[in-house]
């Protein structure tokens, strides 16, 4: 069954967070995503807000941008929330925009590189291994977490293209797919995904982000919802499409109203 959820994005108010937490979780949503958008919020700051207002929700970050992030300081953040709220969070990481990243002075010649040396140790470190490894970008010496998580979050990798979806599959726990992508393209990923999956390794996890009116209909959101889960989605993330939505009023709308067209 799929997971419905909906996204809190960074074009909205940070102080907005408490409400939106609490109205997710009342009416009974499973699942709140947030992301990092230079500059707007802290990906890793605003799912400590929601996870501290709520005692049930579980909360995706898709995704933290690795140029930005030293992958020591990603790792004990992560490790920290997950040890706070065990099995309430989902990390996600990927290239983030490339031209932000050359605002900051972290754009990497090769992404692709950096995003496969970091996920590698990023899991690594989460699950208390001690890590050495000198690549192109990532450099650690004798690593360990001093507390590491007790029960390890979902490490998922955000990507479209064949070689970041396989990427996902072969190091990670799944793949974040952003919107505007179609149910056939999500199948096409899901292919590359598994595809890179080990014998014996957990199903991959597949989140889709998509947007939808603010004011429905239910009807037309809960079926692309389930045509996504069709193709693979285990999880369908919702954003309301217009920049001034309530998102608080949303996530009780897609809990009440399209939650139970797609059970």
């Amino acid at each position: 069954m799929v997971t419905l959820a909906a996204i809190f994005p960074p074009s909205q108010p940070p102080e907005r967070l408490g409400a939106v937490a609490a109205a997710a979780e009342s009416a009974g949503l499973e699942q709140l995503w947030v992301w990092e958008d230079c500059f707007a919020e802290s990906g890793i700051a605003t799912a400590a807000a929601i996870l501290a207002a709520t005692s049930r929700v579980t909360v995706g970050i898709g995704l933290l941008p690795v140029p930005l992030r030293n992958v020591a300081l990603t790792a004990m953040e992560i490790a920290t929330l997950s040890r706070l709220f065990p099995g309430r969070l989902t990390a996600g990481v990927g290239h983030g925009v490339l031209d932000w990243m050359g605002q900051v002075g972290a754009r990497a010649e090769s992404p692709m590189t950096l995003l496969r040396e970091y996920t590698a140790a990023l899991y690594a470190l989460l699950h208390g291994e001690t890590v050495t490894t000198h690549g192109r970008y990532v450099h650690l010496d004798d690593v360990t977490l001093a507390w590491p998580p007790a029960e390890v979050p979902p490490l998922l990798v955000g990507g479209i293209r064949p070689r970041t979806v396989s990427l996902a599959g072969e190091l990670g726990d799944g793949v974040i797919i952003p919107g505007g992508i179609s149910p056939a393209e999500v199948r096409t990923s899901v292919g590359h995904l598994n595809g890179q999956r080990s014998a014996g390794r957990d199903p991959a996890d597949v989140v889709v982000f998509i947007s939808a009116p603010a004011d429905g209909p239910a009807a037309a959101i809960a079926a692309t919802v389930i045509e996504y889960a069709a193709a693979g989605a285990t999880h369908v993330a919702v954003n309301a499409a217009e920049d001034d939505a309530d998102v608080e009023r949303f996530a009780g709308f897609l809990a009440r109203e399209v939650g139970p067209l797609v059970r």
